[in-house]
């Protein structure tokens, strides 16, 4: 009969009950802080994210528009040196012109 006495049900009373689920709510409340937390370092991580990739396109649209103006150069030297072939073949005298 001593098994029997140590076995017997603990009662549960309303008290007991309102503690036990007082403390999963405040359990859930940290777990819900630190996906809070968690959320607020990937919305930076976000922003920065964003911030660099504004920098590396501004940075694109530079190079290609630095790219354009030695292309224009490059044909410009290509035509100029051409038509003075031409200039040549055809016996015309060219003047020079210095360019800035």
């Amino acid at each position: 009969m001593g098994e029997k006495n140590s076995k017997k049900k603990k009662r549960i009373t309303i008290d007991h009950l309102a503690l036990m689920v007082g403390k999963g709510f405040n359990e859930m409340s940290e777990r819900f802080d630190q996906v809070e937390k968690c959320l607020g370092v990937l919305e930076k991580g976000q922003e920065e994210l964003k911030k660099s990739v504004a920098s590396l396109e501004n940075g694109q649209e530079d190079i290609k528009a630095n790219l354009n103006k030695k292309v224009d150069v490059i044909i410009h030297n290509e035509l100029e040196f051409r038509v003075e072939k031409v200039e040549e073949k055809v016996g015309l005298v060219r003047k020079k012109f210095k360019t800035a």
